[in-house]
């Protein structure tokens, strides 16, 4: 049956969470670097014992930690982080020009093949890639110089490039999604990018073809699917099945269609789940009810999962990195809240509980299954 590994990023460290194939029993490990940002942890889909942590801090800055051994022990791996920012500026907030900075990794993406290699998503909005296991890091510049770069603005949480997925059947695909200058794909390795953002419609964009400028929150990916992604953009769910080129609006008969992260469901493609929150000014759920929504459809038509979440009073948010599946038959989904809460379902979504709680704010999830 396998066991789970739950890797938990939290603003002040990291948390480690097993339990064997029944999800019933959870071991609490942490905190790791205890009061550090923790942007992401995630683990080797070649080696489960390789977990790769982003460790952030106001003090000493951007470090990148690895584990070899599931997390036991760490090692620091970034001693050449090579930054060369582009010539030029790219648009503050209020449009005027403002340099490109190096301020922390949001994401960490390993091979699905090769342990030694990761990518590292970064803000200002660079890429990076390791080959090495870490202890060089190479940024792949053609997406930041791209000729529609010096136009990208901020989300408000920062220039964050904060989704990689490594396409499972084409390995020079890659896609990306950054705040707020949308969705981009790279078909040669990450040398050359395009744009991926047709049908995307967002308030304070005039244009409806604009290449640029649309606040993407999270993209998702079943990898039977790969020409099929989705996407919980600052308003609207969408979905895509010619890799990008086209999306169309799936937000259906949800309540609110602002919220930040989105999953699909490990053996059902066309099963995904959002979390939506009250609105882009109210980051938290409505009604002060704990609802994960659930479409069994691929979108357009919804449903509330309730059952063991909390239904008065609940004033928390899911962050964008911050929801997981796991590949046991019967799929698990989890997710973290901004209260420090972490939920789980052992049966797709259908019921829920939380395995921890009182951790600091969840800025990440990731579930690993282990043999």
């Amino acid at each position: 049956m396998g066991s789970v590994r739950l890797l938990v990023g939290t603003r002040k460290g990291a948390f480690i969470l097993t339990a064997d194939g029944r999800r019933e029993n959870w071991e609490v490990s942490g905190p790791h670097f205890g009061g550090w940002e923790i942007y992401h942890v995630n683990g080797s889909p070649a080696d489960p014992d390789r977990i790769w942590a982003s460790q952030s801090g106001g003090w000493f800055g951007q470090l990148i930690q690895r584990s070899d051994d599931g997390g036991k022990s760490w090692e620091q791996v970034d001693h050449d982080f090579a930054y060369a920012p582009p010539v030029g500026d790219h648009l503050w907030y209020d449009g005027t020009p403002r340099p490109w900075e190096f301020k922390r990794i949001w994401h960490l993406e390993p091979s699905r093949t090769d342990p030694d290699v990761v990518y590292a998503g970064a803000e200002d909005a660079a890429l990076y890639r390791s080959t090495d296991g870490g202890q060089k890091w190479v940024e792949l510049s053609g997406l930041r110089t791209h000729a529609s770069a010096p136009g990208w603005q901020p989300g408000a949480g920062g220039m964050c490039l904060h989704t990689i997925i490594l396409d499972p059947v084409n390995p020079d695909r890659i896609f990306v999604a950054i705040s707020a200058a949308g969705a981009f794909r790279s078909d040669d390795a990450g040398v050359s990018w395009q744009p991926i953002n047709r049908g995307l419609v967002s308030d304070g964009i005039a244009d409806p073809d604009a290449e640029v400028g649309h606040c993407v929150h999270r993209l998702a990916m079943h990898p039977s699917r790969p020409e099929t992604l989705f996407m919980q953009k600052h308003w609207d769910v969408l979905r895509t099945d010619d890799a990008g080129g086209n999306w169309r609006e799936v937000s259906g008969d949800l309540p609110t269609d602002f919220g930040f992260p989105i999953a699909v469901h490990a053996h059902e493609p066309e099963t995904i789940y959002v979390v939506p929150v009250t609105s882009d000014h109210q980051h938290w759920v409505m009604d002060g009810k704990l609802r994960v929504y659930r479409s069994r459809t691929g979108g357009d038509r919804w449903e509330a999962l309730t059952a063991g979440l909390p239904q008065e009073h609940c004033y928390v948010n899911v962050l964008r990195d911050a929801m997981a599946v796991d590949t046991l038959d019967e799929c698990g989904i989890y997710f973290g809240t901004s209260g420090g809460q972490v939920y789980a379902s052992a049966d797709s979504g259908d019921t829920w509980r939380a395995i921890v709680r009182d951790l600091p704010p969840v800025l990440s999830v990731e579930a690993q299954v282990l043999p």
